[in-house]
């Protein structure tokens, strides 16, 4: 047990260290001179930053998904021909299982993927909600 929640832990970290750079690249996307330079149209620079944080976001989950995916492989967590990815991904968003049960070995992994997902979809959220913030107030400044 000890080293299933060594090897998630792990995992979970490294998971954390993707998320934070996806939040470094958020930044600097929404910061950017392309969205600065959208002077005439508040509304449209609103969108644009609002549909770039959101794909910045999505494609962090989707590697973050990819790094739990490679994780069950290569231990062997999810039973015969599985999908590891799919797996994952139904743990990672706390979908719970559905037909895919992880082999006893490894049955913690699924919790502590979905903790991780948890915490990194709250993340992303509380991203959202301070660039939506952010940006409506200069949009509001620009009317």
């Amino acid at each position: 047990m000890l080293v299933v929640l060594l090897v998630g832990t792990g995992v979970s970290l490294l998971n954390i260290a993707i998320h934070a750079g996806a939040m470094a690249v958020l930044v600097h996307a929404v910061g950017s001179r392309f969205v600065k330079a959208i002077h005439s149209n508040a509304l449209a620079r609103l969108v644009i930053v609002m549909v770039t944080a959101v794909a910045v976001l999505m494609a962090a989950h989707i590697v973050e998904v990819g790094v739990w995916s490679a994780l069950y492989q290569w231990v062997g967590a999810t039973p015969g021909e599985a999908n590891d990815f799919g797996f994952a991904f139904v743990n990672y968003t706390t979908l719970g299982y559905g037909n895919i049960v992880p082999v006893p070995q490894w049955e913690l992994l699924g919790p502590m993927t979905a903790m991780n997902g948890v915490l990194l979809f709250g993340w992303s959220t509380a991203v959202l909600f301070q660039v939506l913030t952010v940006s409506y107030k200069e949009l509001e400044q620009r009317l």
